[in-house]
């Protein structure tokens, strides 16, 4: 079965990393029999109202797990994870749910809604019935993102992944089929509809991050040339 193990509001305006980078890391804290399938940031509103460190993100690990029993343990592990590495005065929230947990319909609801207005923290508290939901600190605000994170992970159809299939190794240029390989799927969003051919080639751009797309890895790419394609999105300053 799948978990879904989300942070939020981690950190803070002095902080050298931020959470997804703090999501990334709990990979080296799962207990004996999980592992980490993936790691999903998701956008939020910047908006008045809204009140967010940098970019208004949440990061959502993905986590293969052997049954029900793990839960205890890798909640546990998450709780001990983020009250250890959260930044002074930031006002983190955890949230962590199965993929079978039958509340999951009223969370992605909810992480529809977070993506759109300004929502509160008893509106989080209310989609999480029966789902771990805490705060470690500050205002707890962070429940907020952390539910939502897992909510848009839930959808589908919402994020890029900051960790898969140890992304960060693959060099700047990378053909289709070492891609799928790998459970990345290259797919092509010029106008033309090209499909992309085994051996073509990937302009990574130095920063690759394929998209959750209909609960898949997909990496959507433009044509540039002969055989030549280029990822879309570019990379921005930040802390993941």
């Amino acid at each position: 079965m799948k978990v879904f193990v989300a942070f939020d509001d981690t950190d803070n305006i002095d902080s050298t990393f931020g959470t997804g980078k703090l999501t990334r890391w709990f990979e080296d804290e799962l207990p004996q029999g999980c592992s980490l399938w993936g790691v999903v940031r998701q956008q939020l509103p910047v908006m008045e109202g809204i009140p967010y460190t940098s970019h208004n993100s949440s990061a959502c690990a993905i986590v293969d797990a052997p049954d029900h029993s793990i839960l205890p343990d890798l909640i546990q592990r998450a709780v001990a994870h983020v009250e250890k590495l959260a930044a002074p005065g930031s006002d983190p929230g955890l949230c962590v749910a199965c993929d079978d947990d039958p509340s999951l319909p009223r969370l992605m609801d909810f992480g529809l809604k977070c993506s759109r207005q300004v929502v509160t923290q008893q509106e989080a508290l209310s989609a999480c019935e029966g789902i771990h939901l805490s705060g470690h600190g500050g205002t707890n605000d962070g429940i907020i993102g952390a539910a939502a994170g897992v909510g848009l992970c839930v959808y589908g159809r919402s994020g890029r992944f900051i960790e898969f299939s140890r992304l960060r190794d693959f060099p700047s240029q990378v053909t289709v089929s070492e891609l799928e390989a790998r459970g990345i799927i290259v797919i092509s969003v010029d106008r033309e509809a090209l499909t992309p051919a085994p051996d073509d080639v990937i302009d990574t751009q130095g920063w690759l991050r394929p998209r959750l797309w209909g609960g898949r890895v997909l990496l959507p790419v433009n044509r540039n040339g002969n055989q030549l394609w280029e990822t879309v999105g570019k990379k921005h300053k930040k802390k993941e």
